[in-house]
C-alpha cells in the first residue's frame, strides 16, 4: 500500500432532485446547519489526515471553486478536476487519474453526510491493506441504492439498485481504493444507462481474485439528494450543535441549544432551539423554532419559522401561519398580502418572490 492517501470528492452532479433549489446552485453547496454539505465531507478528510484533495467538478463548478477556494481555510490543498459530462462514479476516478497518480485513495460523495466521520475506517484501510474498502449500511429500501453481498469479510456481489435484492446492504457514498480500481474502471463497459458504475468496477476486482473489504457503518449517514434528506440531516446534525451567542438580544429569549452568529440581532422574538442563526440575521417580532437553520443576512419579522433551511438573504414577513418543513433558495422573498391561509410548505428556488393572498 502506497503510503501517501489522497481524497477524490464527486461534486459534478446535477442535483435534479433538489430543484428548483439546484437550477441556481450547486447540491453541494446547499447548507446544513448554515455549512454547506460539501464541506462536511472536506472535514471528514481532513480530520483522516488526508491533506491533497480532489474535487470533480461539472457545471456548477464556478461556484465550487469560488467556496472552496484553494481548501487553505479547511486545512487541505484542493485540485479542481473538470469532469466533462457526468457519466458515472467510475468514469469520475479515470477523469481524476493523472490527480491520483499511484497513490490509494478515499472517493467520498459530496452531497453525502456520515455522523462519525471516517477516521476509523481510513485507519483501517492502512491496516488491512485490502484493494478496496466500501462502506454498507442496512437500509428498508434497498432496491433504490447499490447493494453487496457478503460472505464473512468479503464482498462477493455488488448490484446496482436491483429489482429483487439478495441483501439490505446499501453502499454508503465513501469507498477506499488502490489503483487497482483505475483498471478495472478501464475494463468495464458503460451499463445500460449509458455510465460507467463504480459498483461494475469494484466486482470486476472481486472477479479478478482481489480482496475488497466491506465495513458496515452504525452511526447515521445521510444522502442529501432529497429536500426531505436536506431536512433530516439539518436535524441531526443540530441535535449535537454546540450553543454559541455572538449576536445581539433585544427583549428576545433563546431556549435550548441555539447558535447566534456574529452580526445577527433578535428584537422581540423567541428560539427555541436546536437551531443556528446566521450572521448579519435580523430577526424581528418573531419565533423561530426547533431544528431551523436561518443562514446569512435573512430578514424574518412577524413570522413563525420550524424545522426549516432558509438560504441566504431571505426575507420573509408578515405571514400569520407557520412557514415549517421547507426548504428555501437564496433571495427569496415571501410576505402575505390580505387572506389568511393556514400553513405554508416551500421548496424554493433562488430569487423566487412570493406573494400570498
Amino acid at each position: 500500500m502506497a503510503g501517501n492517501l489522497k481524497g477524490l470528492v464527486l461534486s459534478g452532479g446535477a442535483g435534479t432532485r433538489l430543484r428548483p433549489i439546484t437550477h441556481t446552485s450547486a447540491k453541494q453547496l446547499v447548507p446544513v446547519a448554515n455549512k454547506p454539505v460539501l464541506f462536511y465531507g472536506l472535514e471528514a478528510l481532513r480530520d483522516a489526515g488526508i491533506r491533497e484533495v480532489g474535487i470533480i467538478i461539472g457545471d456548477t463548478g464556478d461556484e465550487i471553486r469560488a467556496a472552496v477556494g484553494d481548501g487553505s481555510a479547511l486545512g487541505i490543498e484542493v485540485t479542481f478536476i473538470p469532469q466533462s459530462a457526468p457519466l458515472g462514479l467510475a468514469h469520475a476516478v479515470l477523469t481524476a487519474e493523472e490527480f491520483l497518480g499511484d497513490d490509494d485513495f478515499v472517493m467520498y460523495l459530496g452531497d453525502n453526510l456520515l455522523r462519525d466521520g471516517i477516521t476509523p475506517l481510513v485507519d483501517r484501510f492502512r491496516e488491512s491493506e485490502p484493494d478496496a474498502m466500501i462502506l454498507l449500511q442496512q437500509v428498508p429500501d434497498p432496491e433504490s441504492y447499490g447493494v453487496a453481498v457478503l460472505d464473512g469479510d468479503r464482498v462477493v456481489t455488488l448490484e446496482e439498485k436491483p429489482a429483487q435484492p439478495k441483501s439490505d446492504l446499501a453502499l454508503v457514498g465513501v469507498y477506499m481504493f488502490t489503483p487497482a480500481i483505475l483498471d478495472a474502471a478501464k475494463a468495464i463497459e458503460p451499463s445500460p444507462r449509458g455510465e460507467l458504475e463504480i459498483t461494475d468496477a469494484i466486482q470486476y476486482l472481486i472477479d479478478q481474485g482481489k480482496r475488497v473489504e466491506p465495513h458496515v457503518v452504525t452511526g447515521w449517514w445521510k444522502d442529501t439528494g432529497k429536500v426531505e434528506d436536506m431536512l433530516e440531516a439539518n436535524r441531526l446534525i443540530l441535535d449535537v450543535i454546540e450553543p454559541s451567542m455572538e449576536g445581539e438580544l433585544v427583549n428576545s429569549n433563546i431556549e435550548g441549544r441555539v447558535v447566534i452568529q456574529k452580526g445577527a440581532r433578535l428584537v422581540n422574538s423567541h428560539v427555541r432551539g436546536p437551531a443556528v442563526i446566521g450572521r448579519d440575521a435580523i430577526i424581528e417580532d418573531s419565533y423561530v423554532g426547533p431544528y431551523s437553520s436561518i443562514s446569512t443576512g435573512c430578514v424574518v419579522r412577524r413570522a413563525e419559522i420550524e424545522h426549516s433551511i432558509l438560504l441566504e438573504r431571505v426575507h420573509i414577513e408578515d405571514l400569520d401561519a407557520r412557514v415549517e418543513s421547507s426548504l428555501i433558495g437564496r433571495d427569496v422573498t415571501i410576505s402575505r398580502t390580505d387572506a389568511k391561509p393556514r400553513a405554508y410548505r416551500f421548496v424554493l428556488g433562488d430569487s423566487s418572490v412570493i406573494g400570498l393572498t
